[in-house]
């Protein structure tokens, strides 16, 4: 994640201590890390959005981990001290135990956010979140009206999510905005940002498209609009320090932001030009994200380096526990982790004599860490390719 509020005005942001090495608890560094884990419990979704990732639709799935599955997962992942969990699905909160599974992941010291479409949250349901101490809820929302039912292939499903954002709201539970910028809807954003400010969401998170599941059908943004989404998410950012509102907004699978951010502060003599590119070398991009920041079970107990990145697994928690997983205690799943980590083991010229395309010449290298791994590998079918969703211009890189 890159966090535009953080780089771009110098203010202190929630979770400093894991991007950038910085303020309480702050990790010693970006490559001994542990994962941010993304659960998907559930594949089954009351919506069919054109991006999903995980194909999911209003069916059941055979084969998703039972209670005391669920229960042993929890255990190993408070006890391997992972500094947050995430649930994701499908839609998580149609899952039957999803409020049985919140509670006792918080009472064993997690630190939980929920992924939801909104759609199902009630005053109720908000208020129970609450009461369990969820660190933040994310919404996903793709654009205004009709922009978002056509994305999400329901209608009625914004008004739903606004719903959702609303009861949140009501019982002071933070609230956070998801939503993945594609060529459908990136020139929704202003709309987008206004309603963020009208609803007083504190936590936006703009996604860079990954084409996995349905999102395949989708083409990634052109360099052009990329840009201009970034600048209008700056103007932003902008706009609300100038009042005293320092919301976080972050942009997620896409270190490339990070490059452009800086190639930006140099050009208008940034005051925060070298802090920046001191927090975003420490974080690495990358060279640290999928297979070592960010992990993935999937619906039925399989381990991933990221959601996205499904076609690799390293192992199944219904027979194995994530730590030991993880820990590279197993094979084959050992020896395909070590590969991807080599990414970030590697010395700096190591790793960028290995890149082939822009990146083996790329001098933001070493704060990009070749862009999101994933969506090179998809593109090149090597982990050594270039990311094809960077969209610096070659002078600006060179």
């Amino acid at each position: 994640m890159i966090n535009l509020t953080r780089l771009w005005t110098g203010t202190a942001q929630p979770a400093d201590n894991l991007r950038y090495g910085q303020g309480h608890r702050a990790v010693k560094s970006a490559n001994t890390r542990r994962p941010i884990v993304v659960w998907n419990i559930t594949r089954t979704c009351n919506l069919r959005c054109i991006h999903c990732y995980s194909d999911s639709n209003a069916a059941r799935y055979p084969g998703e981990l039972t209670w005391e599955q669920m229960q042993n997962v929890v255990n190993d992942l408070s006890e391997y001290q992972i500094p947050a969990l995430l649930l994701s699905g499908g839609e998580p909160m149609i899952h039957n135990r999803f409020f049985d599974l919140v509670d006792y992941a918080t009472e064993r010291g997690l630190k939980l956010t929920i992924s939801t479409n909104g759609t199902l949250i009630t005053p109720k349901k908000a208020a129970r979140l609450k009461a369990a101490n969820v660190a933040y809820v994310g919404i996903s929302l793709d654009g205004i009206g009709e922009v978002h039912d056509k994305f999400r292939g329901k209608e009625g499903a914004f008004k739903a999510a606004v719903d959702g954002f609303r009861h949140c709201h009501d019982v002071d539970q933070k609230t956070g905005l998801r939503l993945t910028l594609t060529r459908n809807n990136v020139d929704n954003i202003e709309r987008i940002l206004d309603f963020i400010e009208e609803q007083e969401i504190q936590r936006v998170c703009f996604y860079h498209l990954v084409p996995a599941g349905r999102g395949c059908e989708l083409e990634v943004l052109d360099s052009m609009r990329a840009r201009g989404a970034i600048d209008t998410l700056i103007k932003r950012v902008e706009h609300w320090h100038s009042r005293g509102i320092d919301r976080e907004v972050l942009t997620v699978t896409q270190p490339a932001d990070g490059a452009y951010l800086l190639t930006r502060m140099e050009n208008e003599s940034h005051p925060n030009l070298e802090q920046t590119r001191e927090l975003l070398g420490w974080n690495g991009g990358g060279a640290n994200s999928s297979g070592r920041g960010i992990a993935n079970i999937d619906t039925q107990g399989n381990v991933h380096p990221d959601q996205f990145w499904q076609d690799i697994g390293l192992g199944n928690v219904k027979q194995t526990p994530f730590s030991e997983i993880w820990e590279e205690q197993h094979e084959p799943s050992a020896a395909t982790l070590q590969k991807i980590r080599s990414v970030g083991q590697l010395s700096l010229n190591e790793r960028q004599t290995r890149m082939t395309g822009r990146c083996a010449t790329c001098k933001f290298f070493n704060i990009c860490g070749g862009g999101f791994r994933t969506r090179a590998a998809f593109a090149n079918n090597s982990m050594w390719g270039s990311d094809p969703g960077c969209y610096l211009f070659d002078e600006e890189i060179a």
